[in-house]
């Protein structure tokens, strides 16, 4: 191997330094938000009925926008309202992505309710998605949603019965007063507990608000005091007396029902103990 000579030293010492330099940075890259997808329109045949009781033979549906009916559709992506038409040969319920000539139809119900095949993609777009008496007018049959209503609706009515069946016949008395007003005070146990069952399958909730609801016992308390004798609600309907010394035990607001307002007395300091008086006095 050769040696190096003094001349190379030097030539070696004198030559320019190159300073490295660090790679460059690369930024960071920007991460998008991801981007809902639209919801894909199920391609399926499709049933729309009116909400309304009242069921025409034949109800036609506004199809088209005109200054009488607004057909309108407000769309977000564009910031402007978009127009509204069904035609029977396009593809599209809106007038600007509708092609050539059209061929205007009208949207009809009969006895109610109005089928829409699957083909018909227009116009099942139109009446599930856009038109503005949806939901309002008539509605799109579901058969999951009414499933599960039904479901519902039948384990309250399971809820309300079970509850009428467990409850003692005090409690019921409260309860079908409300109902019945003074007839229970004629009926036997039996017939008590059968009305309550058949009040609560045929009206659950409301079986149920009442069932939990406390003002039902303390209002009982004062209708059954009247109904023995022990008070009187004269008959101005605004003030309660005792029967035995007529000296007034309360007066009733103006516009309020009189024993709702009894009820609403005896949670006062003043009326707590007329109502444990009168608890005591109907045992």
């Amino acid at each position: 191997m050769a040696k190096k000579t003094a001349a190379d030293t030097q030539q070696m010492e004198s030559a320019p330094q190159v300073e490295k330099q660090a790679p460059p940075k690369t930024a960071a890259p920007v991460v998008q938000p991801p981007v809902a997808a639209e919801p894909e329109w199920e391609v399926k045949d499709r049933t729309y009925y009116l909400i309304s009781r009242k069921r025409p033979i034949i109800m036609t549906l506004a199809s088209k926008h005109t200054s009488n009916r607004s057909l309108l559709w407000f769309d977000d992506k564009v910031g402007y309202q978009r127009e509204l038409r069904y035609a029977s040969n396009q593809r599209s319920p809106f007038v600007d992505e509708q092609e050539g000539a059209v061929t205007l139809a009208h949207i009809i119900f009969r006895d109610g309710t109005l089928f829409v095949p699957r083909q018909n993609i227009a116009l099942g777009q139109l009446l599930s998605m856009y038109h503005p008496l949806r939901n309002a007018l008539y509605a799109e049959f579901d058969p999951e949603a009414n499933a599960n209503v039904e479901v519902h609706g039948i384990e309250t009515e399971l809820e309300a019965m079970n509850i009428a069946q467990d409850m003692d016949i005090d409690e019921l008395e409260a309860i079908m007063r409300v109902e019945l007003g003074s007839k229970v005070r004629d009926m036997s146990s039996k017939e008590l507990k059968r009305d309550a069952l058949i009040f609560a399958r045929g009206n659950p909730q409301t079986f149920l608000s009442l069932a939990s609801d406390e003002n039902v016992y303390i209002r009982n308390v004062g209708v059954l005091a009247v109904e023995q004798g022990i008070m009187r609600l004269e008959s101005d309907q605004r003030t309660f007396t005792w029967a035995s010394t007529n000296r007034k035990v309360m007066t009733v607001p103006f516009g309020e029902q009189p024993y709702s307002a009894l009820g609403a007395y005896f949670k006062t300091d003043e009326g707590v103990e007329v109502y444990q008086s009168l608890e005591k006095r109907l045992k």
